[in-house]
């Protein structure tokens, strides 16, 4: 029987540790799956519980060097952290520093010059004092990788860690005590300034939890006094007061009161929202101008923030096809450069006589900045970033590989109804046909249409609903995908469908004919009703497009995604009006839901990366075929965000452009990283060969490019 559990592992710095990590649970016999959130220091495991135990898993974690403890949920990870875990690498840090100073203080009183305490440190004997201080240097700044790196040794599976013991260890037995000290102490300051910069991308996620409210204003049922309570404790039913300017605190429907609410921290929409009674609310949105009641819809553990947040933490586990190529590249690429090192400190001795200690010294070196810290790091601070940006403008991303996959995107296809359109329909004129009235046609269609959650059908309600017509029950209801639907009312058999429904059922008369026609030519869907003898009338329903749609297209074009296709069930006259008014490039109509799968199949085959925006409900076979499945207004809609692998969590097409955008933005920062960091590695090998580079050098490079490449992968976290 398979299980899952999470584990927070103390001492997990970065994606090398995270690489080795994921080796050694993964080779456990038993383990079936290891996912590893190097930011949030958390490891899940899928395993057969018949054959491992999470005290196995436990075990072969501190086997690495590193601890690991269940993952207790409803705290943020800095608040999981002991005290020694938030400082303990400073106060290391520290007291190397400190040490190596006193230690090359008196090391120069003790010389003749400081040129001899710099580069000749192994030709004069030095004093006990001097050599204490620099070995208190030494272990303090390797504190935390001495236990890793004997690991890694044991296990024959080199990393950064046991690099860096080697250079060091190397340095001591050539006498070189100060340089052995430097490379401890700025290696040590290189993972505590990694270890806040990487911090930085974390706490970006958690700043979302400050979106929301820790109180709310509970009003109390059985006296209707005003309480303040945590917003976990407030029950799902429970009437809340929100003032003016203050930050909703929970999920729910306006009872009360008229506003203008700023929803920008959740959807990313720049313009605030007009509330009103029936009006839905989300935690961490900003309260405008009035004061409103509202009902709970949702605990605080499940408000869509908290879902954002939820499901933003599980994509930084999931790793972009880039950084499985680095971690890829990096297991070959370690044991490579210690080989190389190995080669140099020997072979020309051995081959040209030269002198053991002075190549032995270059060997050091290029172990030293062989370091692959720089190159793995590179990218899951990148993607995260990128994660966490597309986040705070309302867009959820389900893994970095979505992410990338955005920007390769070069052919686009979206629905009609509430993509392109607004997705409040209404309905503009009903025809009678047979002696029937409007009333009549409105009432049968709105029996047949109580079933359906079609945008269609939810116009027909609302007409109505203010008409005052209570629907008669339908019953032995029956659905036709993509064209209608037929049921019993008041014993007769009823129906209700598309125009292309009543050509099949061979329904059609010449006058319904050029009706509809006339209306679907100016943009309008056709909903006909029937019974068993004959077409009672025709519903003329208009859907206006969203606002920016001819703009969106422009921009889409300009960034090379063409054509933009717009998909539809509805007839052909409506959907040529629909896309002459958008400025897509091509429109396909009268689709079942297996049409818009095979459309989208074959845009594949003719353009490459093909994305599919849809409303993630009844587009989900379109969107799961498509390369990308983007769900638009997913903001509060479980199905859309299960279903898509992007959800855009307001209604606001110029997200669309920005997404692949943001995308091809990201990759190209993680393509300088890699370039950057192999590029300095390369750079100092050569320096190494020459004998131009001390090892202190050496790592102080190493330490820029690590935190450069740290840097600019957080680039992407400002606002845009």
């Amino acid at each position: 029987m398979s299980s899952a559990i999470s584990f927070r592992i103390s001492g997990l710095c970065c994606g090398v540790e995270g690489t080795a990590l994921r080796t050694a649970v993964g080779e456990l016999d038993g383990v079936l799956e290891v996912e590893i959130d190097v930011l949030n220091s958390r490891l899940t495991v899928t395993f057969d519980s018949s054959r491992i135990t999470p005290k196995g898993i436990m075990a072969t974690v501190s086997a690495t060097g590193m601890k690991a403890e269940p993952w207790p949920e409803g705290s943020t990870p800095a608040e999981k952290e002991s005290r020694w875990e938030r400082h303990g690498r400073l106060i290391m840090v520290l007291l190397s520093g400190i040490l190596l100073m006193g230690a090359f203080l008196s090391h120069w009183i003790s010389a003749d010059t400081l040129l001899q305490v710099l580069t000749a440190g192994g030709q004069t004997p030095l004093p006990l004092v001097v050599r204490l201080l620099y070995l208190g240097a030494v272990l303090s700044g390797a504190w935390f990788v001495i236990p890793k790196a004997i690991n890694a040794a044991v296990r024959l599976r080199p990393d950064m860690n046991l690099l860096m013991a080697i250079a060091v260890a190397g340095a001591i037995f050539l006498g070189e005590w100060f340089e052995a000290a430097s490379v401890a102490f700025l290696f040590a300051v290189a993972l505590l300034l990694e270890h806040w910069s990487v911090g930085r991308a974390r706490r970006a996620i958690e700043s979302l939890l400050s979106l929301s409210p820790d109180t709310a204003r509970y009003l109390c049922p059985e006296d209707g006094d005003i309480l303040e309570r945590p917003v976990a404790e407030v029950p799902v039913g429970a009437t809340v007061l929100v003032r003016p300017g203050e930050r909703i605190p929970l999920d729910g429907i306006v009872l009360k009161g008229f506003s203008s609410v700023d929803q920008a921290p959740i959807t990313g929409e720049s313009i605030p929202v007009e509330k009103g009674p029936g009006g839905e609310l989300f935690a961490g949105a900003i309260n405008g101008h009035g004061a409103l009641e509202f009902e709970v819809s949702r605990p605080a553990s499940d408000s869509a923030l908290a879902r954002i947040i939820r499901m933003v933490r599980e994509a930084q586990a999931k790793r972009a096809p880039s950084e499985q190529w680095v971690e890829r590249f990096a297991r070959l690429y370690t044991p490579a450069m210690i080989f190389l090192a190995a080669a140099i400190a020997v072979l020309p001795p051995l081959l040209l006589s030269g002198d053991w200690g002075s190549w032995f010294y270059r060997g050091l070196v290029v172990l030293v900045i062989a370091c692959p810290c720089a190159l793995v790091i590179s990218t899951p601070v990148s993607v995260v970033s990128g994660l966490t940006a597309a986040a705070r403008n309302g867009i959820l991303i389900k893994g970095g590989s979505y992410l990338e996959a955005a920007g390769r995107v070069r052919a686009l296809a979206m629905d009609k109804t509430g993509t392109l359109t607004k997705g409040t329909p209404e309905v503009t004129k009903i025809v009678t046909f047979q002696g029937h009235s409007e009333r009549e046609v409105g009432e049968r269609a709105a029996a047949l249409e109580m079933h359906s959650d079609h945008p269609l059908a939810r116009a027909v309600l609302q007409w109505a609903e203010r008409q005052g017509i209570r629907p008669p029950r339908a019953e032995s209801f029956r659905i036709f995908p993509g064209k209608g639907a037929e049921a019993m009312i008041e014993g007769r058999r009823f129906w209700i469908g598309s125009h292309r429904f009543v050509e099949e059922m061979r329904e059609e008369t010449a006058e319904l004919h050029e009706r509809a026609e006339a209306l679907e030519r100016s943009g309008q869907s056709v909903v006909a009703v029937g019974n068993e003898d004959h077409v009672c009338g025709l519903i003329s329903i208009a859907d206006g497009l969203r606002e920016g749609v001819r703009g969106m297209v422009a921009d889409l074009h300009r960034l090379g995604v063409k054509p933009v296709v717009m998909l539809t069930g509805d007839n052909a006259a409506t959907a040529r009006a629909i896309a002459a008014a958008s400025g897509v490039d091509d429109w396909r109509a009268e689709l079942l839901p297996e049409d818009k799968v095979a459309a989208v199949l074959d845009l594949g085959r003719r353009h490459g990366c093909v994305a599919m925006v849809g409303d993630g409900v009844n587009d989900a076979p379109a969107l799961a075929a498509a390369h990308l499945g983007i769900a638009m207004g997913a903001m509060g809609t479980d199905a859309a965000i299960e279903t898509a692998d992007i959800a855009l969590m307001g209604d606001d097409l110029a997200r669309i452009p920005w997404l692949i955008l943001h995308s091809r933005r990201t990759v190209g920062i993680i393509r300088q990283n890699i370039f950057f960091a192999l590029l300095v590695k390369l750079c100092f090998v050569f320096f190494a060969l020459t004998g131009t580079v001390t090892l202190w050098l050496a790592i102080a490079a190493d330490m820029g490019a690590s935190l450069l490449v740290v840097f600019n992968g957080l680039r992407l976290l400002r606002r845009e």
